[in-house]
């Protein structure tokens, strides 16, 4: 049989209750998801699905990621809600491909881990698996395992298998929605210039997860904690000197009132120097360089290879005093005589974050 799958919080149980009940039927894992977005989520989500299986002792196969023909094939339902026409189509599609899947490979019969799903409704998911049926002749299975307890089952096996806990559904419209309905930044579609790994990013969790596999390879006990905490996004920056542009770089956590602050270099302190107006000082990025053991050559190419946030940290904490301070930090090639504008969109809110302690 193949068991379409979407993500291990949801096939882990189902493959389970599979295996139990059906002891004698191989199972083949097909992980066909092109709605899954961003492309780091896909990653984060296939690498859990790969440890869920490879624990289970099931053959898995990845399907193509096809993300622009499921764009196409969804186009115009954009602002469906969840369980709606939108899901239908994309259902549609998995199943199409899937069902080709399990023709190629000989199999008479397909599944989805979807169904366990509490967010898809079992009504579409069994009219889309009764027409591939139909058409194909490949026999759609509705196994109903959220009956009974199921719902709960899985979530006591979720935490007890320390699985990928992911809170929205995959695409990038349902993810649009459900931030907007909880008045959430979706700071999931945040790929910084700098190409460092955010807090709380889909990239810091890939890399969390990554790190796990590596750990369990060497049967290196660990656990994996949640902790909340002040994230940050940087949504917008420039500065102007005398009304040009020139090339800046605020560190991590620079906040001002406003989105805008003007003002000219009032005095300097130890290497640092201050806006007459704000709270915001620059330095040099010579400074900059001595005080992170680095050697840039121009605040651009900081600006596009930066150090990781936890260097940032460091550097704020140290011309600061005060892991606290959200003052804007403003790095430049040179610090400026004339009359600055600066422009700074940030975003401060409380967050989670999952970490990885060794036991």
């Amino acid at each position: 049989m193949l068991v379409h799958i979407c993500c291990s919080v949801d096939s882990h149980f189902f493959i389970e209750k599979l295996q139990h009940e059906y002891p004698d039927e191989k199972l083949v894992g097909f992980f066909y998801d092109p709605n899954i977005h961003p492309y780091s989520e896909y990653q984060l989500r296939l690498l859990d699905v790969e440890r869920s299986c490879k624990k289970l002792g099931i053959e898995l196969i990845e399907g193509p990621y096809d993300y622009e023909n499921w764009m196409d094939a969804v186009r115009g339902l954009e602002k469906e809600p969840e369980k709606g026409a939108r899901c239908e189509v994309c259902f549609d599609k998995r199943f199409d491909v899937s069902a080709h899947k399990a023709l190629e490979l000989g199999e008479t019969s397909m599944t989805t881990t979807l169904l366990v799903s509490p967010l898809k409704s079992q009504e579409q998911l069994k009219k889309s698996g009764d027409a591939f049926h139909a058409s194909h002749g490949v026999e759609f299975i509705a196994f109903d395992y959220r009956k009974n307890g199921g719902t709960n089952d899985q979530g006591r096996v979720s935490k007890e298998q320390q699985l990928y806990r992911q809170d929205y559904c995959g695409c990038l419209y349902g993810l649009s929605m459900q931030r907007d309905q909880q008045h959430r930044l979706t700071d999931e579609m945040f790929s910084p210039l700098s190409r460092q790994i955010l807090p709380a990013s889909i990239e810091e969790r890939l890399e969390l997860y990554t790190r796990r596999m590596e750990l369990e390879d060497q049967n290196i006990p660990y656990r994996i904690i949640k902790e909340r905490f002040l994230n940050y996004r940087l949504m917008r920056s420039s500065l102007s000197v005398g009304g040009t542009v020139v090339t800046s770089y605020p560190l991590v956590y620079s906040t001002i009132n406003r989105t805008q602050a003007q003002g000219t270099i009032d005095f300097e302190i130890d290497g640092q120097f201050f806006l007459n107006r704000e709270e915001v000082r620059f330095i040099t990025l010579s400074t900059f360089n001595t005080l992170t053991s680095s050697a840039y050559k121009n605040t651009k190419e900081l600006m596009f290879n930066a150090p990781s946030i936890e260097t940032e940290m460091v550097l704020r904490t140290q011309l600061t005093n005060s892991p606290f301070n959200t003052s804007a930090i403003i790095v430049m090639d040179e610090i400026p005589t004339a009359k600055i504008t600066l422009l700074l969109e940030t975003k401060t809110y409380d967050d989670v974050r999952e970490k990885l302690i060794l036991l």
